[in-house]
């Protein structure tokens, strides 16, 4: 298994560029399941996730070829297979976005049943209720779940919880039904407009992506496109935070500052200043880091894959600061890991309170997940001495050469590949 050896302490100053949102380019691929003409995405980030999906799809007939940051994905026939087997989908619940489409496009689905994740337990029920209103019959058995419709025919539904990948999901399958679709209580976040926008190129009728309700009008049939994929405010985050943990100075290149204003408000209220420049975000931290506390929540509001990265960074304020998480309720695994370098952290359940400033020094880490594995290294960035962080496969599902993005900004972190192997598993 890959470590990083980072030593400290390390300022980050200079610019990074914002990759391609790994959680956006998912349903994406997945959405080349719809038609029977080419898609041609680009800015797709290297990443084990995508891998992972790009593996998947050609199990189901769908060839993916690299470009650089472009994937230009090629549809095979309606005789493809239609199953997920485990083997596949066993690293990565979003695997299950592959459930809609083919259940649409193909009028069959078998799509393994993911397995548990580090993070919660984020059941798929919203799917199958959603597919089920839309007139696929459903079974599970043996641990897959198998979806049946000649064509899906349009109708209301109500997530009794905004699911992201679920709005994606049903969000795909509506585009072929015949008729209306009406979602509701729809998830709200970038990803879902990135989608809704993808779907649009390829000849989908979508109205209201980015709110509460979205309409589907579905058409026979949906041909080629080229799509860009937004940039990942969850990786251009995680530079931001770990310029303010390092009293550094970062200018994020390329993204989106309206998905991180949330982020970028509770920032500003810490001490950093936050510029925005065209296309780039410019964080720098002057002073003192003051604690503000932070309650993560579905978009617009804080968002739970930067949680971790806010307690490391909530461990070098001048005070207290409690941080409450609200979306998955097993998130505060790195908690322990951040004690073991000398973080001063109160957990109880889902709200970690933080008191600082804690003198951080180097150990050996282990990471849990993927925004665990972001946060330990942000840490051993501010840490005295040698930081060795384990299980960094799992930083590798959705964060580029992070090792080189961080060198280029002043980090003295290295990658160490060891003998043996293991796997990680979510959509973080």
């Amino acid at each position: 298994m890959d470590s990083f050896r980072v030593l400290g302490p390390s300022r980050l100053v200079g610019t990074v560029a914002a990759g391609g949102a790994k959680n956006a380019a998912l349903p994406c691929l997945a959405a080349s399941l719809l038609g029977d003409e080419p898609l041609a995405l680009s800015r797709v980030p290297r990443v084990r996730d995508l891998e992972t999906m790009r593996r998947l799809l050609g199990h189901l007939g769908v060839t993916g070829e690299w470009h650089g940051d472009r994937l230009l994905l090629e549809p095979g026939g309606p005789t493809d297979p239609d199953d997920a087997p485990y083997e596949l989908v066993k690293t990565m619940r979003a695997s299950v976005l592959v459930l809609g489409p083919l259940t649409a496009s193909r009028g069959h689905a078998r799509v393994s049943l993911p397995g548990g994740c580090a993070i919660g337990v984020r059941p798929i029920d919203q799917h199958l209720a959603g597919l089920e209103a839309l007139g696929a019959e459903i079974r599970l058995e043996h641990g897959y779940v198998e979806a049946r419709a000649s064509r899906l025919v349009g109708a209301r539904f109500r997530f009794s919880v905004p699911s992201v990948t679920g709005t994606e999901n049903l969000l795909m399958a509506a585009t072929l039904a015949e008729g209306t679709t009406v979602l509701e209580n729809c998830a709200r976040e970038p990803e879902v407009v990135d989608l809704a926008r993808l779907l649009g190129a390829m000849g989908a009728r979508i109205e209201g992506a980015g709110g509460g309700t979205i309409r589907i009008d579905g058409v026979a049939a949906l041909h080629g496109a080229e799509h860009e994929v937004i940039p990942d405010r969850i990786e251009g985050g995680t530079y931001l935070i770990g310029a303010a943990l390092t009293g550094g100075d970062v200018r994020l290149v390329g993204a989106l500052a309206g998905d991180l204003v949330p982020m970028l408000e509770i920032l500003a209220a810490c001490g950093c200043r936050v510029d925005v420049e065209g296309d780039g975000i410019r964080l720098a931290r002057p002073g003192p880091l003051a604690p503000r506390d932070v309650i993560t929540a579905a978009f617009p509001g804080f968002p739970t894959d930067l949680q971790a990265q806010y307690v490391a960074l909530m461990t070098r304020a001048e005070g207290t600061a409690t941080i409450v998480e609200t979306v998955f309720e097993n998130r505060m695994q790195h908690v322990a890991e951040l004690a073991r370098m000398g973080a001063d952290i109160r957990l109880d359940g889902n709200t970690a309170r933080v008191h600082g400033p804690a003198r951080l020094s180097g150990a050996r880490v282990m990471a849990t997940d993927l925004r665990a594995s972001a946060c330990l290294v942000l840490a051993a960035l501010a840490a005295e001495g040698e930081t060795v962080i384990d299980r960094i496969y799992h930083l590798d599902r959705g964060y580029e050469a992070m090792e080189s993005k961080l060198a280029a900004l002043g980090a003295r972190v290295e990658r160490r590949t060891d003998s043996g192997s293991d796997s990680g598993e979510g959509r973080g």
